[in-house]
């Protein structure tokens, strides 16, 4: 298998609740106007506490410096997995479960932290530009390595840290069940009324709809555009709002459970929470997507799985 470092540098960004209203033009901007904007890297997902957004320098430029944004201070890189000479962005994403052992065990040992963000077509690793070296020491006997520069794939050529003490946390499993779909790009406008009024307009209250809907449920929704490709992951509420005949998913139409990882914000220095959660459903053969956020993390995996 290969492993890609892709052209793209990255920051980790979190928008307060209260302080969406004041990133609405440049968060429509980077959405809906991609001819307007250099961006080719952009996620937003909203979570109970905050929305995270995670985009590429150009897209970054847009997001302007407030009381309401906090910013992860590192670089970010995204590496994939191609196996077979396929390209990732070419087919469904095969779940974080599919490179826990060749990928991200190995980096939790040397305490490498990774940003997961698994997407309909593909699962991005992120790492910090500055564990670069370690990451390539790290996976070079596993893969052929390669770095895109200017779009085109360059071979690399190539300390280790102590083994890893990871710390154990608690899990939270929400009631509502979760879908993950894709969007020709081209029918974007069509659903654009939808998505702005899910995206800004959610959180307005609502008399037929009960405080915090269901104490066992929560706040989800992930939208991403990278490299011309969209990904979005919804609960089933959320899913009836949008128009059946344009969402389109896997052959199955599964939909998914969620895991949410941490009692409280986990920050980006902590190594392994990845490996803990994925390393189980790995030795169980069992696919899950899993996305960070700012501040705790997601696996999304099969109802079927014993929880």
């Amino acid at each position: 298998m290969d492993l890609h470092i892709l052209d793209h540098r990255l920051r980790v960004t979190s928008i307060s609740k209260n302080g969406l209203v004041h990133f609405t033009h440049p968060l429509i901007k980077l959405i809906f106007l991609r001819n307007r904007t250099r961006c080719k890297f952009f996620s937003l997902t909203e979570t109970p506490e905050n929305y995270t957004v995670v985009l590429d320098e150009d897209g970054f430029k847009e997001l302007q410096p407030s009381e309401h944004l906090q910013v992860e201070g590192s670089i970010w890189l995204p590496l994939n997995v191609v196996s077979n000479g396929n390209t990732s962005s070419s087919s469904q994403a095969v779940g974080v479960t599919k490179i826990a052992k060749s990928v991200i065990f190995p980096l939790a040992e040397q305490h490498v932290s990774v940003f997961m963000l698994s997407t309909y077509q593909t699962d991005f690793i992120l790492v910090r530009e500055k564990d670069l070296s370690v990451v390539i020491s790290t996976l070079e006997e596993e893969f052929k390595i390669y770095r895109e520069v200017a779009g085109e794939p360059k071979k690399l050529q190539s300390s280790l840290c102590p083994a890893l003490q990871p710390t154990v946390h608690p899990v939270l499993i929400p009631q509502n069940q979760f879908c993950v779909m894709s969007l020709d790009p081209d029918t974007l406008p069509s659903i654009a009324t939808t998505l702005i009024d899910v995206l800004f307009y959610s959180n307005s209250p609502k008399e037929d709809v009960p405080s915090n809907q269901d104490l066992d449920c929560i706040k989800f929704f992930s939208f991403s555009l990278i490299d011309g490709y969209i990904s979005l992951v919804m609960d089933t509420e959320a899913q009836r709002q949008f128009p059946a005949d344009l969402l389109f998913t896997s052959s199955s139409g599964e939909l998914w459970r969620m895991v949410r990882i941490g009692g409280h914000p986990l920050g980006f220095d902590e190594c392994g929470i990845v490996a803990q959660i994925s390393r189980p459903l790995a030795d169980c053969d069992i696919s899950a997507y899993y996305i960070s956020t700012f501040s705790f993390d997601h696996a999304l995996v099969s109802p079927t799985c014993p929880l």
